[in-house]
């Protein structure tokens, strides 16, 4: 009768299941996980040319970051910031396109400073998390400019961003002597491949870890033809504590904090998807205001946090979320272990400095199926809403705007710099304010 009660314990937010439980249900969640937390430091650490040490330092912070933000929504503070929910944190792949748009805008400012872009971009984040802490306070007013067309929209702008990311490392990443080389792109379509193979003739946790699994798989191949060096796991330490600021103090930059603020409210809204998502798959009811706003601002005050100790940007994990909706399993103990796991590792540096010698084609091929996955949930969202000659407008002249200006080199070069840092940088940012403004203005449909 005890351990059926226990057993049960799986299905609600405080009980007390068997340790033999908790253990393979969180590990199935840090597996899924895992991949995204370390991979957009590794990307933004080669965008802002951060190396060897500092590199695995980023890749620490992500997975501590990851940690906190996750226990922080876990038990939440004053029972105010803190959605109470059974959700995994992570680095998001969402923020990268504005991340790398300001790392590139401000190298040469930076440069010319004396210290690292790294710091342009962690200031803009504390001004992203206070955005999203603000936007969490008056969530009630501020959830009405985002229906899903237009959060669908940016999504859609999202992902479509990003595929020159994933191109870029499938050939060899930046600055690789091998860019280009058949070698680069034989691994990067062997881990696509993998990849592919996993989330279509596997079921179960092989399913749920097919990127990790294309990786590891891509890694072998990588290292049996040489392209793998092990020398910062070499000098690496077995544990170490990383202080705050360690990249310096943090440089605010109105123009990229302009920009951060705006992503930070488009993931503030795609959060509440994410919320709901976990409630009705889980518990089988809507999140209640206070969970959708103490989620929100427990997001923006951890990635204030973690932008004094190195760390990226958070969010809520979507491929988590989608764990909880298939197996119901929603005890907080399951994901406060899964939260432990990611936070000794990250105060592991040897183990993070293995993570320094994926390759990037590597990286490229299992990546681009998450950012093809990105794509086409936006494309979910957007059809979810009836495609009137309205909203084709809406969708349409946003993106077009959105990646019309980013490919158009210097278009925006008569305007103060600012405000090609702001629109010409990432296709993300006009594309929201342009979904916005039409979703706003244009006359509604008359069925709706």
């Amino acid at each position: 009768m005890t351990n059926q009660k226990n057993a049960d314990a799986l299905f609600t937010l405080n009980g007390v299941p068997p340790l033999g439980q908790v253990v393979p249900l969180g590990l199935q969640h840090v597996v899924a996980a895992i991949v995204g937390v370390v991979t957009p430091a590794i990307l933004v650490s080669g965008t802002c040319g951060i190396e060897g040490p500092d590199r695995t330092i980023m890749i620490q912070m992500s997975l501590v970051i990851s940690a906190l933000a996750t226990l922080l929504q876990l038990f939440p503070i004053f029972r105010t910031i803190g959605a109470g929910l059974p959700v995994i944190m992570g680095v998001s792949f969402a923020y990268i396109p504005t991340l790398q748009s300001i790392g590139t805008g401000f190298q040469d400012m930076a440069q010319a400073g004396g210290y690292n872009v790294i710091r342009v971009i962690l200031g803009a984040q504390i001004i992203g998390g206070l955005t999203a802490i603000i936007f969490g306070i008056f969530l009630k007013r501020l959830r009405k400019l985002f229906p899903p067309i237009v959060t669908g929209t940016v999504i859609f702008t999202i992902g479509l961003s990003l595929y020159p990311t994933a191109v870029r490392y499938m050939a060899g990443g930046s600055g690789n002597p091998d860019f280009g080389s058949p070698k680069q792109w034989l691994v990067a379509i062997i881990t696509l491949g993998v990849v592919v193979f996993m989330n279509y003739f596997t079921k179960g946790s092989l399913k749920l870890a097919s990127i990790l699994v294309g990786m590891v798989v891509g890694y072998i191949v990588a290292l049996v033809m040489g392209m793998v060096s092990f020398d910062a796991v070499i000098s690496a330490s077995w544990a170490q504590i990383i202080p705050p600021l360690h990249f310096g103090m943090p440089v605010f930059i109105p123009s990229a904090c302009i920009s951060m603020a705006i992503m930070y409210i488009v993931n503030s809204v795609q959060a509440i998807g994410d919320f709901s998502s976990t409630t009705l798959g889980g518990l089988d009811r809507e999140p209640t205001d206070q969970e959708l706003s103490g989620g929100i601002m427990a997001n923006g005050l951890a990635s204030i946090v973690g932008a004094f100790f190195g760390g990226l940007p958070t969010a809520t994990y979507s491929q988590n979320v989608g764990i909880v909706t298939v197996n119901r399993v929603v005890n907080k103990t399951v994901f406060a272990f899964a939260a432990g796991v990611l936070l000794v590792a990250g105060f592991i540096p040897k183990f993070s400095s293995v993570l320094t010698t994926i390759p990037q084609c590597v990286i490229g091929g299992a990546t681009i199926s998450v950012f093809a996955t990105i794509t086409m949930t936006g494309i979910r969202m957007i059809t979810s809403a009836t495609l009137t000659p309205r909203n084709v407008t809406v969708v349409g002249l946003a993106v077009a705007l959105g990646v019309g200006v980013t490919q158009v080199q210097n278009c925006l070069g008569g305007f103060p710099a600012w405000v090609g840092v702001i629109f010409g940088g990432s296709s993300v940012v006009i594309a929201t304010l342009g979904a916005i403004l039409l979703n706003t203005i244009l006359p509604k449909d008359s069925n709706t």
